[in-house]
C-alpha cells in the first residue's frame, strides 16, 4: 500500500491507494508544531484491510519526524490513539 501526502499551508491529507481505491485522513495545521486530525475516510471496498490503521500510523510517524503534536478530533484516529499508548509522545 502506498501512502502519499498533500500539504497546504492550512492543512492537508494522507492518501492511501490500494486495489484501485483511495482512502484519506485529513488534517488542519493549528500551528507549526500542532496538527488536528479531523477525518478518516475509508471506502467500503477497503474496510477490514488495515488501511485506516496504516494512515494513522503514517500520521504518527510524520509527527515524530516533524517534531509536532496531534490533536485527535477524528473518532477513528482517537480510538487508534487510545489503543496505542506508545503514541502518547505525539498525541495530545
Amino acid at each position: 500500500m502506498q501512502i502519499t501526502e498533500e500539504n497546504l499551508s492550512s492543512g492537508g491529507r494522507y492518501i492511501a491507494n490500494l486495489d484501485g481505491a483511495e482512502a484519506e485522513m485529513t488534517f488542519s495545521r493549528a500551528s507549526p508544531q500542532l496538527i488536528i486530525i479531523d477525518h478518516t475516510g475509508v471506502p467500503d471496498s477497503l474496510r477490514g484491510k488495515g488501511v485506516g490503521q496504516a494512515l494513522a500510523l503514517h500520521a504518527v510517524q510524520a509527527a515524530r519526524r516533524g517534531d509536532w503534536k496531534i490533536i485527535p478530533l477524528c473518532p477513528f484516529f482517537k480510538a487508534q490513539a487510545q489503543r496505542n499508548p506508545d503514541w502518547r509522545d505525539v498525541v495530545s
